[in-house]
């Protein structure tokens, strides 16, 4: 199974998963008396919403390199992962809202059937997110990533009111709002989530340099490749689930043309043999005494060898 079909199926199966939780919840905060689970349901309704995003987001970065779109159509995941993003802090400010006028509001405390409710919300929520970000990082997907945490940030909701439903019963009269407050500090929560999943997607639309780890693992292959001397520059960036490099290898300098294309291509193939995630390498050729001057030049030595 490719990448794109493992993520699709994750996809899906958060969209069923989220639909389903978000009936559950509902049902239990309307009759239970409890707003932190009516705000349980609240968030998971707009999961359905961004998980459908998701889902649409990777069947279309999915989709190959034509004529228009050489580099293919994976920044269309990051752009869902904004998407993603959106929903989670416009959940956060609805359960924000909705929280601060029902801790002023009085009202009765919620039922204790909605713990058993909660208790089983948070182990299938955790589930999800184990299930769903271990395919993330299976799939190099970023917009997948950011629905894993979905799951987690539900998860966080419905420990937190699980725990304000309990101080509620067990302190009983006069803390009737235990669970409202719950929920507040639980947008807060989300909100903080919700940064989290930005801040990678924003360095991969802005073709940010934030694969070190990538970085190295090329250039130890450039260097057991045959007629490599070295590497000099060596730039990643990320589409979709996919990495596109650009490198700069050292060859010997009286090499001829066709020997330094070969030895590229061969270098080429290595690196995406060796890195599945890889999806094209540009290579650019540096003879050994191109490189040795530019060495001169860019630390500003005077160059004092003579030429032969």
């Amino acid at each position: 199974m490719s990448n794109s079909e493992t993520a699709i199926k994750a996809s899906i199966f958060s969209i069923i998963g989220n639909a389903s939780l978000a009936g559950i919840k509902f049902i239990a905060g309307y009759f239970g008396n409890s707003y932190a689970l009516i705000a349980d349901a609240i968030e998971s309704s707009a999961d359905v919403f961004s998980s459908f995003f998701v889902f649409l987001g990777l069947k279309y970065s999915s989709k190959p390199a034509d004529e228009n779109h050489p580099y293919g159509h994976g920044k269309a995941e990051a752009l869902i992962t904004f998407l993603v993003v959106s929903f989670l802090v416009i959940s956060a400010i609805v359960i924000a809202k909705e929280s601060i006028n029902n801790i002023i509001t009085p009202h009765s405390q919620p039922a204790p059937f909605t713990l058993l409710v909660l208790g089983g919300i948070i182990l299938f929520k955790e589930i999800s997110f184990q299930y769903v970000m271990r395919k993330s990082v299976e799939t190099n997907s970023s917009s997948l990533k950011a629905d894993a945490w979905h799951h987690r940030s539900d998860a966080i909701t419905s420990l937190m009111a699980f725990i304000g439903i309990s101080i509620s019963l067990v302190m009983g009269p006069g803390w009737e709002a235990a669970d409202d407050v719950a929920a507040l500090l639980a947008s807060g929560l989300i909100l903080y989530n919700a940064y989290k999943i930005l801040r990678p997607a924003l360095g991969e639309i802005m073709d940010e340099q934030l694969y070190e780890d990538e970085v190295e693992e090329i250039r130890k292959i450039s260097l057991n490749v045959s007629g490599v001397i070295a590497t000099e520059k060596c730039n990643v960036r990320k589409s979709g689930m996919y990495y596109f490099v650009d490198l700069h290898m050292i060859v010997d300098g009286n090499i001829s043309v066709v020997e330094g294309h070969e030895i590229s291509h061969h270098l080429k193939d290595e690196i995406k043999e060796k890195m599945p995630q890889v999806q094209d390498v540009l290579v650019h050729i540096e003879p050994t005494f191109v490189s040795v001057r530019k060495y001169f030049r860019d630390h500003q030595i005077e160059d004092k060898r003579v030429e032969e």
